[in-house]
C-alpha cells in the first residue's frame, strides 16, 4: 500500500524550511510513491487537523523561498494553548494521526521540536525528525540547515559595520542570536575580523574586554568591532547563577514559561549587550554603539550550501521511511545522512567545545574572549 507521510514544521522559522519540505515531497512522490500531506503552524495545525497536499504543484518554485510555506508555531502537543487555557492536547494529536492513515510523521525543527516528537513517540506514533536551527545547536548532528545562512547575515552585517566603526573611531558592538550557544557569533566572529567575540561558553570579564580595545588604540587602532552572542555572560554573572538562591529563581521562570507557553526571558532581548556597551564606553572613554541583529539573521533566501543540505537530508529521509526505520533523527555525519536514536538527541544542546579550531584559530589571530 501507498505509504502516507505527514510533514511539520516547528518552532522558530528558518532558512531552508521549504527546501527540506520539497526534497521531502518530490522524492517521495517520484521516487518512493508515497503521499505526503503537510500540517500548516506546528503542531498546532496537526491538532487542529489543518493540512495541504504537498503536491508537485505545492512544491513548484519554492527552493529558494525563505520561511516556510507550511507556517511555524512553538506550540507543544502537552502544553498548548486552548479556549485560553493551556491544555495537554497529545490525544487529538494522536487520533488526527490515525484519522489521516498516516504511516509516519516527519517533525522538522530545533531542539525543542525533538523533545515534542519525542513524546509523540512515546504515544506510539513512528517519528522521523529533521535537525532545523540557525544557532546550530541541535546535538548529535554536525551542522543543521539555516546555520550557514544565517552566520552568512552576521558575517555580512559586522563586515558592514567596519567601515562605521573605522570612520568614527567607535566601538561598535554587534549582537547575535545564540541564547546558550555561541556557534554563530564566534563563526561570524572570526569570519569577519572581528575584535572581541564573547560566547556563552566562555564568560567575559569586562576589565580584560577593555584592556584589549585600549591595547589596540596604543597601536595606532582608533575602533573595534565585538562581536556578541545574546547569551554571552560576564564571570560575574555566571557565578551568581551557580548560587542556590538563583538557580531556584531561573527553576521558577521556566516553571512559569511552561506553564504560561509564553515567552518569559531573564533579560530583554539586547539588554546585557547595551549595559555592557555603557560599562565598556566608561573604561575605554571610547564612545560605544550597539547593533542588534535579531530576526534579520532568520530571514531571506537560504544560501547554497543550506539548500544542498536541507534538499540531501529531505531526501535521504523518504529512503529512510521507505525502509521503516523510525525513532531517529536524520542528522548530518561529514556528506552522509545518517539516523540517530531520538531518545539521543532530546534534551541535549551542542555547545561550541573550548578546544574548538574556531576558538583555536581566532585566538591565534589576536581575538580577544574576554577571558
Amino acid at each position: 500500500m501507498t505509504k502516507q507521510i505527514g510533514v511539520l514544521t516547528a518552532g522558530g522559522d528558518s532558512p531552508g524550511l521549504n527546501a527540506v519540505l520539497r526534497g521531502i515531497g518530490k522524492a517521495a512522490e517520484e521516487q518512493f510513491g508515497m503521499e505526503v500531506i503537510g500540517f500548516r503552524d506546528g503542531f498546532r495545525g496537526l491538532m487542529e487537523n489543518r493540512t495541504i497536499d504537498l503536491n508537485e504543484q505545492a512544491l513548484s518554485g519554492i527552493l529558494t523561498l525563505g520561511g516556510t510555506i507550511l507556517g511555524t508555531s512553538r506550540e507543544k502537543p502537552h502544553r498548548m494553548l486552548v479556549g485560553g487555557r493551556s491544555m495537554d492536547m497529545t490525544d487529538a494529536i494522536v487520533e488526527n494521526y490515525r484519522r489521516n492513515h498516516l504511516d509516519v510523521l516527519v517533525c522538522i525543527g530545533g531542539g525543542g521540536t525533538q523533545k515534542n516528537a519525542y513524546r509523540l513517540m512515546q504515544k506510539g506514533l513512528n517519528v522521523v525528525t529533521l535537525p532545523k536551527t540557525i544557532d546550530n545547536d541541535v546535538a548529535l548532528t554536525d551542522v543543521s540547515f539555516g546555520f550557514d545562512t544565517a552566520l552568512g547575515i552576521a558575517t555580512e552585517a559586522i563586515d558592514r559595520l567596519h567601515s562605521t566603526a573605522h570612520s568614527h573611531h567607535r566601538i561598535i558592538l554587534v549582537e547575535t542570536m545564540g541564547h546558550q550557544a555561541g556557534w554563530l557569533a564566534l563563526g561570524a566572529g572570526l569570519a569577519s575580523g572581528a575584535d572581541v567575540v564573547l560566547i556563552p561558553e566562555i564568560p567575559y570579564d569586562i576589565e580584560k574586554i577593555a584592556r584589549a580595545i585600549l591595547s589596540r588604540r596604543r597601536g595606532g587602532k582608533h575602533s573595534s568591532i565585538v562581536a556578541i552572542a545574546e547569551g554571552a555572560i560576564s564571570v560575574e554573572d555566571a557565578a551568581a547563577r551557580e548560587k542556590p538562591e538563583k538557580k531556584e529563581k531561573i527553576k521558577r521562570q521556566k516553571s512559569r514559561k511552561a506553564k504560561s507557553n509564553i515567552a518569559l526571558p531573564e533579560v530583554s532581548q539586547g539588554s546585557n549587550t547595551l549595559t555592557l556597551a555603557k560599562k565598556l564606553e566608561e573604561l575605554t572613554r571610547l564612545e560605544s554603539r550597539v547593533t542588534i541583529l535579531g530576526y534579520l539573521q532568520r530571514g531571506g533566501t537560504p544560501s547554497a550550501n543550506d539548500r544542498i543540505l536541507a534538499t540531501r537530508l529531505g531526501t535521504a529521509c523518504t529512503a529512510l521511511i521507505d525502509e521503516g526505520t523510525y525513532g531517529v533523527m536524520l542528522a548530518a555525519h561529514a556528506d552522509k545522512a545518517e539516523p540517530v536514536p531520538l531518545e539521543e538527541v532530546v534534551g541535549k544542546i551542542k555547545t561550541v567545545p573550548l578546544d574548538h579550531s574556531w576558538i583555536e584559530s581566532a585566538r591565534r589571530v589576536g581575538t580577544s574572549f574576554g577571558d
